[in-house]
């Protein structure tokens, strides 16, 4: 069984995009993600832990401008925390282990897929192609990735 967790390792790994959104509750220009226009199979997982956080197969284009999800793979691994800055009333969302800044959580999702729209930064997220689950230890989750 994987263990997820924020090591000073993994950190000392993330380059400064990575750190900023991660770490410091940063967010990435609209439009600039490495993840925005993903269209591979597979599940993106936390930068820092590795924790799976959404599958591909709820990833759609929402136009917002950053990678948006209608549902987390696992959603023991989210956490959602009101956020007042910027003078709004926001939910952020976090990853449970790795504690990860990851984005927001809004209603104006798709209306047939439960109404959310996670909408995440593309530097909080390592993508893992579906030929590559099994052997990264994601293998339970190859279900939720779409056929293509």
């Amino acid at each position: 069984m994987n263990t997820y967790e924020k090591t000073e390792e993994a950190i000392a790994e993330l380059n400064e995009e990575q750190y900023r959104v991660t770490q410091q509750n940063g967010t990435e220009r609209p439009g600039t993600g490495v993840l925005l226009n993903n269209k591979e199979p597979g599940i993106y997982v936390d930068i820092v832990s590795g924790e799976p956080l959404f599958a591909s197969s709820a990833k759609y284009e929402s136009g917002c401008g950053w990678p948006s999800f209608t549902k987390p793979i696992e959603s023991e691994n989210i956490q959602e925390l009101k956020d007042t800055t910027h003078g709004m009333t926001r939910t952020e969302v976090r990853s449970a282990h790795g504690d990860s800044h990851l984005g927001h959580v809004f209603t104006d999702g798709p209306q047939d897929k439960g109404g959310l729209r996670y909408c995440i930064n593309s530097a909080s997220l390592r993508f893992v192609h579906r030929d590559d689950m099994e052997n990264q230890g994601y293998g339970k989750y190859i279900d939720q990735v779409e056929e293509v």
